[in-house]
């Protein structure tokens, strides 16, 4: 069974602790059984939000021999970390563990030096403190979550359910991943970055234009759809199609298309007994050499691949 720790230290917010509480913490005989090993790890009398008591027999040590670590929200960024904390969270990623970070939990990495010379992301408030502090970091503010090399980062809050079904989705499939996701009644997966929730929002009836354009063009996977066939749907120019898919996606309307068709292939490679060449019909890619191609791109494995380590999942 995987053991999935997470690191309470004194203050930390409730949000980022109760997100991978309700992901990995809840067990699922249904979809996968065994299920994760949930545990937190926290000094002695550390309290939650600073009124909730963590009683756990568990402590920050414990991290290290944990599968999978992820490190909340700090409680002030501008605090170092107990050093205790640091000590854990180098043996585990030492010991082969996937180390992971919600939100300001990136400071903590940084500060263990897990995310040397690598890519990081945190919420977009905070990633000009984090770039400066920790100049080795390449901070990525745009984006909603970073997997390198079993180091993964989160933006804030509510990326942290994108980062923790990520992991799910790596673990279990695309399949499993959904099942979780719609019992939380959230998006198994969000597209575009953190520019979406920066920018200044649509006016209200463009915004459902392309909600119903985006549901409308997720049914029709199978036909060709070009991003003229978008904006005549939207009534819209191409132009201005494609500047407010950016404001409100993060993403391309080409791009979007392409991640919609791979997460559907996944579905089907785990679902059905259809071959490359019908899967890729189904989901729009014309040919099994597109579809493998693409798919190689966007998972890191080809569909054959994919469908042997995933197939039946969550039927």
């Amino acid at each position: 069974m995987t053991v999935v720790a997470v690191a309470v230290t004194e203050g930390i917010p409730l949000f980022e602790v109760a997100v991978p509480s309700a992901v990995f913490g809840i067990p699922r005989p249904d979809l996968v059984d065994p299920w994760y090993e949930f545990i937190a790890c926290a000094p002695p009398g550390a309290t939650v939000g600073g009124w909730l008591r963590a009683d756990t027999p568990h402590g920050l040590a414990d991290l290290a021999r944990a599968d999978t670590v992820i490190v909340p929200a700090c409680h002030d960024t501008g605090t170092e970390p107990p050093q205790e904390l640091l000590d854990a969270l180098r043996q585990a990623y030492r010991n082969g563990a996937r180390v992971a970070s919600i939100c300001t939990g990136a400071f903590v990495l940084a500060a263990a030096g897990l995310l040397d010379g690598r890519r990081a992301t945190t919420h977009w408030m905070h990633a000009a403190e984090l770039a400066a502090r920790y100049p080795r970091v390449r901070v990525d503010d745009k984006v909603l979550y970073l997997d390198q090399d079993n180091i993964l980062t989160s933006a804030g809050k509510a990326a942290g359910i994108d980062l923790c079904l990520h992991m799910v989705r790596a673990d279990h499939g695309a399949a499993v991943a959904n099942a979780v996701a719609r019992r939380m009644v959230v998006a198994p997966h969000r597209e575009g970055g953190q520019a979406q929730f920066i920018a200044a929002p649509m006016p209200s009836g463009e915004d459902d234009r392309l909600a119903e354009l985006l549901d409308w063009a997720a049914q029709h996977l199978d036909q060709p759809i070009t991003v003229t066939d978008l904006a005549t749907r939207a009534h819209l120019s191409t132009r201005h199609l494609t500047r407010r898919f950016l404001e409100v996606t993060g993403t391309t309307p080409l791009r979007w298309l392409l991640t919609q068709r791979i997460h559907r292939a996944r579905e089907l490679l785990e679902r059905t007994e259809d071959g490359v060449e019908l899967v890729a019909a189904r989901v729009g890619m014309g040919t099994g050499a597109t579809l493998r191609r693409h798919f190689n791109r966007a998972v890191g494995v080809p569909p054959d691949a994919y469908r042997r380590t995933f197939h039946g999942a969550a039927r």
